[in-house]
């Protein structure tokens, strides 16, 4: 129903061979960039405009499908290039101490390392958006119930201290933008049927440069 131009997705935990292709391109979605592998993890682009370019990368050390990006420009029409990253930031499991759990220790390296990833950081006049499921909640605005959520998973002071290197590089987190005090959450525990009780988090992100965040409607 909303037949979006661009649409990113994270977690399609498939080989890139397995990836429908097929009923995509029926709905209009032409071009395609995928970084899958089996059963885990996995992020593609599935876009109605042509890419000039695509890249993947990879961080701490591990092969493990969970960055692509794409480039925007002469193809699409475009007067001035675009770059778009998509990202699943790893879970980190239930524990949040990086000593105790090896899962929360790979989050926040992994966190670490896009800090450092200068390719990521939009300067001046970069048409640059970041997208995906990046795990963290940053402000008490995006969890339901901050003070039960303290110091536990995706709410830790590390990971929101992480996040905010965004915002450091140039990034506009666009959803609190538009909607500075508004709780609404993109994530709600199924187990729990948080949904109906409208008890969630705000774990999945639309972040874009300057340039690009003056002209967001919505």
């Amino acid at each position: 129903s909303a037949r979006p131009d661009v649409l990113c997705l994270q977690e399609t935990k498939c080989i890139d061979d397995a990836f429908p292709l097929k009923r995509f391109k029926r709905l209009g979605y032409e071009h395609v960039a995928l970084n899958g592998q089996k059963g885990y993890h996995g992020v593609a682009i599935v876009s109605k405009l042509p890419f000039d370019t695509t890249d993947v990368r990879t961080f701490c050390d591990k092969v493990d499908s969970r960055h692509i990006s794409v480039a925007f420009g002469e193809k699409a029409k475009l007067e001035r290039p675009l770059v778009l990253h998509n990202f699943y930031v790893p879970a980190g499991g239930d524990i949040p101490d990086p000593v105790l759990n090896p899962k929360f220790d790979h989050k926040l390296k992994f966190l670490g390392e896009m800090k450092a990833c200068e390719p990521l950081h939009p300067r001046g006049d970069d048409r640059h958006i970041l997208v995906g499921d990046l795990n963290v909640a940053p402000h008490e605005l995006d969890v339901w119930n901050p003070s039960l959520w303290k110091d536990k998973m995706h709410f830790t002071k590390p990971e929101r201290e992480a996040i905010q290197h965004l915002k450091k590089w140039g990034f506009v987190d666009v959803f609190r933008q538009l909607n500075d005090d508004e709780r609404d959450y993109s994530w709600c525990d199924y187990f729990h049927h948080s949904f109906e009780k409208d008890r969630g988090l705000r774990i999945d992100h639309i972040w874009t440069s300057p340039p690009l965040a003056e002209h967001c409607l919505d």
